[in-house]
């Protein structure tokens, strides 16, 4: 490192970094609810003295596109981008999603998830992995480059994108108002892994059709439930039969680089009452470079195996729809600009190579990368086995290391 990048380094503040976000976890900004989060990154981004762009989604408008998708009943959504730097050398994103998931049932945690606590090394609290760990660290990377008093050649552009945890609305919105640049780094989880590629993921729903009947004389009725169970079976052999095929050597770590998941189903309404409709919601994994037509083909045909094989099924076949978050594929070369800077300032940062991986999660890069035209990598602390459960929580080590990187990435990927 230079001695420019070294007095970067040396700005940075991870403590008043940690309680930044500890504040923002305070911020319960679940998916549809992020306008007071979006308010206060706003605030944050003109103190470090970026130049924010804020505005209102058009929600209508953004519904006509045909990379929108979205499961939340949302009546608004607002953008946030923050620039800084000049024309003179290239332009970089770095991207963050301000909305969460839900805390659940708050006595499964150790301690309150709204509150941001800090202990044995990590903050811990909903958000703190997924992902408002990571879009700190952008912050405070920028932040330190400005106290260092390091003036850019190239641009920075900070987003803080809403609804990405049910498709993506609010990265799409931003690539849509024009903002695109010639490399991304989006702070997912990855542990710490520089991620080039991300599998996709479709959201389905089957309605399952059976005929109710007393439960004293069952055998005259149809349990949908028990019609849905050669189905499941079925999506559970072709879940295997891709994941068999799968040959990418940034997923050769993964079991199922493309899972297949049930992840709602619901049947009946009343215990002596045989089911007579059942629904099923699911997430279908994708792989990087699959036709998404084809792999959608691939899903209905085992279905319909199922259907023309049951009588009762052919003559009152399941409703299959895709539906909510669709999330499809991306990736770049791992020979790609953006890819080579940020390996390199992590090697710089800890002394030693980073892993090369893709990630099995749908994310915010297919929008920049497919939509936006811009080469994008996935690098953020924490591992997203941590998000989406109770007792979420980030080690402060990793968020030392990734605003660290960050600074790095972007002194040497935008000139100074």
């Amino acid at each position: 490192m230079n001695k420019v990048e070294k007095k970067v380094l040396d700005c940075i503040n991870i403590d008043e970094m940690i309680g930044y976000i500890c504040e923002l976890i305070s911020i319960p900004s679940m998916t549809g609810d992020e306008k007071e989060a979006q308010d206060n990154v706003a605030a944050k981004l003109e103190s470090i003295g970026m130049k924010v762009d804020r505005w209102s989604l058009d929600l209508d408008e953004l519904s006509k596109h045909p990379d929108y998708s979205i499961e939340v009943d949302r009546k608004e959504g607002y953008g946030v981008v923050g620039v800084t730097g000049k024309d003179e050398g290239k332009s970089l994103i770095l991207n963050g999603h301000i909305d969460v998931v839900a805390a659940g049932e708050e006595s499964n945690w150790d301690y309150p998830p709204w509150q941001g606590v800090v202990k044995d090394g990590k903050v811990m609290g909903r958000g703190s992995v997924d992902m408002k760990g990571g879009l700190a660290c952008a912050i405070y990377a920028v932040k330190a480059i400005r106290d260092a008093g390091v003036k850019l050649k190239g641009r920075v552009i900070i987003e803080s994108v809403v609804g990405e945890e049910d498709g993506g609305i609010g990265a799409l919105a931003c690539v849509l108002r024009g903002y695109k640049a010639d490399g991304a780094i989006i702070m997912e989880p990855t542990e710490l892994k520089v991620a080039p590629a991300q599998a996709g993921a479709l959201c389905f729903r089957i309605t399952v059709h059976g005929l109710s009947a007393h439960a004293c004389v069952r055998e005259e009725g149809v349990s949908a439930l028990e019609k849905f169970i050669p189905i499941h079976s079925a999506l559970m052999e072709l879940e295997n039969r891709r994941n068999k095929r799968v040959d990418d050597p940034l997923y050769a770590n993964f079991k199922l680089p493309i899972p297949l998941n049930m992840g709602k189903v619901q049947t009946g309404n009343w215990p002596s009452t045989v089911p007579e409709t059942l629904l099923a919601e699911g997430r279908y994994g994708i792989e990087v470079d699959e036709d998404i037509e084809s792999a959608q083909k691939e899903f209905t045909d085992a279905l319909d195996a199922v259907v023309q094989a049951d009588p009762w099924l052919r003559e009152h076949p399941p409703k299959m729809e895709w539906w909510g978050g669709q999330f499809k594929p991306a990736s770049i070369p791992v020979s790609d600009p953006i890819v080579e800077t940020v390996v390199s300032a992590y090697r710089d940062t800890t002394g030693s190579s980073p892993v090369l991986e893709g990630v099995t999660y749908g994310s915010d890069m297919r929008h920049l990368v497919n939509v936006g035209d811009t080469p994008t990598v996935l690098f953020g602390p924490g591992d997203v086995r941590d998000s989406h459960k109770p007792n979420e929580a980030v080690l402060i080590e990793d968020l030392g290391t990734t605003v660290r990187t960050l600074a790095l990435s972007i002194l040497r990927f935008c000139g100074h």
